[in-house]
């Protein structure tokens, strides 16, 4: 197992991934396991190891921090294996190149602290072992939340934030831009899987859906890519979540470059979202637009010279030195095994140039001098202790070359180190940093070379609105514009439909469907459509409420105008005809006629065209409270003058006859006798209606729904109906009357006009029950006013338009002598 050290008074152990993979064997249980090959050369680990020993030197160098004491390390190459890592552990806790649990053969060099893994399951299987010791680990790349538990852990700190911030800032992320359906792909591990169920819950909680979860399978060296590729490719959600890091994400990219997989949006874990490894070479192209969470950016003063310096002749590292070259500057060291190079030989005078480096690659790089610093921040809190005030048992305190691991771990908890970037890195009781990130998007640039830009920001510890921030014009996506692509299952609702679920699938897949009458939805994917108040309508989009109109029969109305025109127009006819009965009231047709019952009857006409006018306008309480009485009363003198002058016409004849008992009824008193006590009755049934249950005004919101119609209810419909069919009950009996006096010998006689008018008259009003009961609102109305006119017109017409024809075109026939020549001839 590959290590370097450096001697010191006292050690700091570290578990660094030098090489990130490794040559997968067949294992058969007959035989033992074969010895690791480890491949792989990991450059950025390189970096973090020159950044321990760049932190180190620093502090050896400082007389604020240790003065007089000199740190010392040993790193283990875990070459990213479990076993490696378990290996390494045991060694750093005995102090020796062989494992002996339990025991320290460097009894006066203390160990005082662990710094790895960077991978959570190694990190988890560290823990377990130090947690025992109370050794303090310090991880400055492992995030899984599990790591939080102090009870399982209780020795376990990190630089890097718990992937239960990670988690949220994601969800956020997603739904910032509108990203409402997403694939998600893990790493089968602690870290990976652990990570799945905190952003999935967090998406789902937001409201998004998850299209697939597919799993990155670390223990099959194709890592399980060709299924995984198939899955997103067949998938119709446009941006993939992916939570694994960097040498476990290549071989999917691999494949998907394969297989030509374009077209899609990758939202980037921590773990990856900066990795130069797969922003280099054809990858970039498949990944530009990528858009993710990275740790947050910080500076180390100085480390740019110091890793120029860095040369496979002087440097501390030997081997992984050589191996960093070689990658800097695509060449290879000769050696004895093999002298056939594809490349050019490395002779150790090339120059490295730090200068140009990317210094987003020094994210992870920044947590490991940060953790350096908080174990040497850490001793010399434990040197300031003082006799008698000390944390110990008695007030005493530890000796900074002799103390316990748990003293130290003591004061690891109390840390806090103001790092170079201003920030101040603390543990919290979990022994969690405060969580703080920075987003980046992956821009390409010239040459198809990827920039990670900083485009916003996800800081915990921020103000209210300020703790998710983001540029949106900063962001180039994959089209190489600022339009942000579009991930959803179903289209958006628009105003005016809401969303209906799909049978068996995610909320996010839904069908559109148009709200109900008299609902609306004034956003976008609504879920439920909103009834608009009673006395308000959804407009014809269904998005928003307007007032509903007011409907009733108004005088600003055209059909109310003509309807009271024709109202006082033909109120007028009925007194031009009386006013020519009056003038002509001595000649023989008025007379034969009963003169007085003919102008009565003219006069409640006249009243009859006047009481439709009650029925227009905004419907008063008091207008509804007397409008029918009126219309009912005007009508029911009328057919009583008309029952009058029928029966009159039967007991004139019949009082004609030798010895008839009937002269006495042919008086004047009995006709105004019968108009009475028909009235009357009409008279007391108006009363009851208006008594028990009036007729008021009445908002219909039933009728049509779009329309608020103001009317008059009457109140009991009954009593409606039986006013009106008790006008039907005189008009039907002047008809009968009419009728069977139509054959009386007389000059003038008037049963046969009267039986035409009430025909007339009859007819209306059977019409209007069922045209009444078809319509409504101020067609009602309306319809109504028609038949009071048309029935008033029919009388007038039936029986007074041809005596006003004799009296003014044929006055010949209005004579005495005409009367008795008729009378001769019969």
């Amino acid at each position: 197992m590959d290590s370097v050290s450096q001697p010191g008074d006292i050690m700091i152990g570290v578990m660094l991934p030098i090489h990130m993979d490794k040559v997968y064997q067949q294992v058969f249980f007959t035989e033992r396991p074969p010895g690791i090959t480890c491949t792989m050369f990991h450059s950025e680990s390189f970096e973090q190891f020159q950044a321990l020993r760049f932190a180190v030197e620093e502090i050896n160098r400082s007389h604020r921090i240790l003065p007089n004491i000199t740190l010392g390390f040993q790193v283990y190459d875990s070459c990213a294996a479990l076993h490696q890592d378990l290996d390494g552990t045991l060694r750093l806790l005995t102090g020796a190149h062989v494992a002996i649990p339990n025991y320290r053969c460097l009894q006066d060099v203390p160990l005082s602290s662990i710094i790895g893994h960077s991978v959570s399951t190694h990190s988890i299987l560290l823990a377990h072992i130090l947690g025992l010791y109370r050794y303090p680990q310090i991880s400055y790349f492992s995030t899984s939340p599990l790591l939080s538990d102090r009870v399982k852990f209780p020795s376990f700190f990190r630089t890097v934030p718990s992937d239960a911030f990670q988690s949220r800032g994601l969800a956020q992320l997603v739904l910032r831009f509108g990203w409402m359906w997403l694939g998600l792909v893990a790493v089968n591990n602690d870290y990976g899987q652990e990570a799945l169920q905190l952003v999935k819950r967090e998406i789902v909680k937001a409201g998004a859906c998850v299209a697939f979860t597919e799993s990155i399978i670390i223990g099959q060296a194709d890592r399980n890519a060709p299924r995984l590729v198939k899955v997103i490719k067949e998938s119709t959600a446009t941006v993939v979540l992916v939570l694994a890091n960097e040498i476990d994400f290549l071989p999917v990219l691999e494949e998907m470059l394969k297989e030509n997989l374009t077209g899609k949006i990758f939202v980037a874990s921590e773990s990856w979202s900066t990795s130069s490894l797969i922003s280099r070479g054809k990858s970039s192209t498949l990944l530009s637009g990528t858009i993710g969470l990275a740790l947050h950016d910080g500076t180390i003063p100085g480390f740019e010279s110091f890793l120029s310096e860095v040369h496979p002749g002087s440097s501390l590292g030997g081997d992984w030195v050589e191996l960093f070259w070689e990658e800097k500057f695509g060449c290879k060291f000769p050696d004895d095994k093999n002298h056939s190079f594809p490349t050019k030989d490395c002779t150790g005078a090339e120059r490295l140039d730090m200068s140009q480096n990317n210094n987003l690659q020094l994210r992870v790089t920044y947590n490991v001098y940060a953790a350096v610093h908080a174990v040497a921040n850490t001793l010399n809190d434990l040197r300031g202790c003082r006799d008698g005030e000390g944390p110990f048992h008695n007030g005493s305190c530890a000796d900074l070359l002799d103390f316990k691991p748990y003293q130290l771990l003591h004061y690891m908890k109390k840390v806090r180190v103001t790092l170079s970037s201003g920030r101040e890195l603390y543990f919290d009781e979990n022994g969690d940093p405060p969580a703080t990130y920075d987003i980046v998007n992956w821009q390409l640039g010239s040459n198809n070379t990827v920039r990670h830009v900083k485009v916003g920001s996800y800081d915990t510890t921020g103000s209210s609105g300020q703790v998710f921030t983001i540029n949106t014009s900063a962001i180039l996506w994959a089209t190489g514009d600022q339009q942000v692509p579009v991930s959803v299952c179903s289209q958006s609702c628009p105003p005016g439909f809401r969303k209906a679920a799909k049978n068996g699938e995610p909320v996010c897949c839904f069908h559109c469907v148009p709200c109900p009458q008299g609902e609306i939805s004034n956003n976008t994917d609504m879920t439920d459509c909103h009834k608009c108040a009673w006395d308000e309508w959804p407009n014809p989009q269904k998005s928003r409420c307007l007032p509903k109109p007011v409907e009733y029969l108004s005088y600003d109305d055209p059909l109310g105008k003509i309807m009271t025109s024709m109202s006082i127009v033909s109120s007028l006819v009925p007194v031009a005809i009386l006013r020519l009965y009056i003038s002509y009231k001595t000649t023989p047709i008025v007379k034969a006629n009963n003169y007085s019952l003919s102008c009565l009857l003219l006069l409640f006409l006249s009243f009859c065209f006047l009481c439709s006018l009650a029925f227009i306008g905004y419907p008063q309480p008091e207008k509804c409270l007397l409008r029918q009485v009126a219309f009912g009363m005007v009508f029911t003198f009328c057919m009583s003058c008309i029952l009058a002058k029928t029966l009159m016409v039967v007991f004139a004849f019949m009082a004609t006859k030798p010895n008839s008992t009937l002269k006495k009824w042919t008086c004047p008193w009995v006709s105004y006798i019968i108009i009475i006590a028909c009235s009357l009755l009409q008279f007391i049934l108006c009363i009851v209606w208006l008594s028990l249950s009036p007729p008021f005004p009445d908002i219909n919101t039933q009728t049509h729904p779009g329309l608020i119609i103001v009317e008059c209810n009457e109140g009991s419909p009954a009593a409606f109906w039986s006013m009106l069919g008790y006008l039907g009950l005189l008009a039907s009996t002047s008809f009968v009357v009419a009728f069977l006096a139509r054959g009386l010998p007389d000059s003038f006689n008037e049963a046969k006009f009267i039986t035409f008018s009430m025909l007339a008259f009859l007819s209306v009003w059977l019409s209007y029950i069922p045209a009444s009961l078809s319509t409504r609102g101020k067609y009602t109305v309306a319809m109504e006013i028609f038949a009071i006119q048309s029935s008033s017109w029919a009388l007038v017409i039936c029986m007074f338009l041809p005596k006003c024809f004799v009296i003014l075109v044929r006055p010949n026939l209005n004579s005495r002598e005409c009367l008795l020549r008729n009378d001769m001839r019969r």
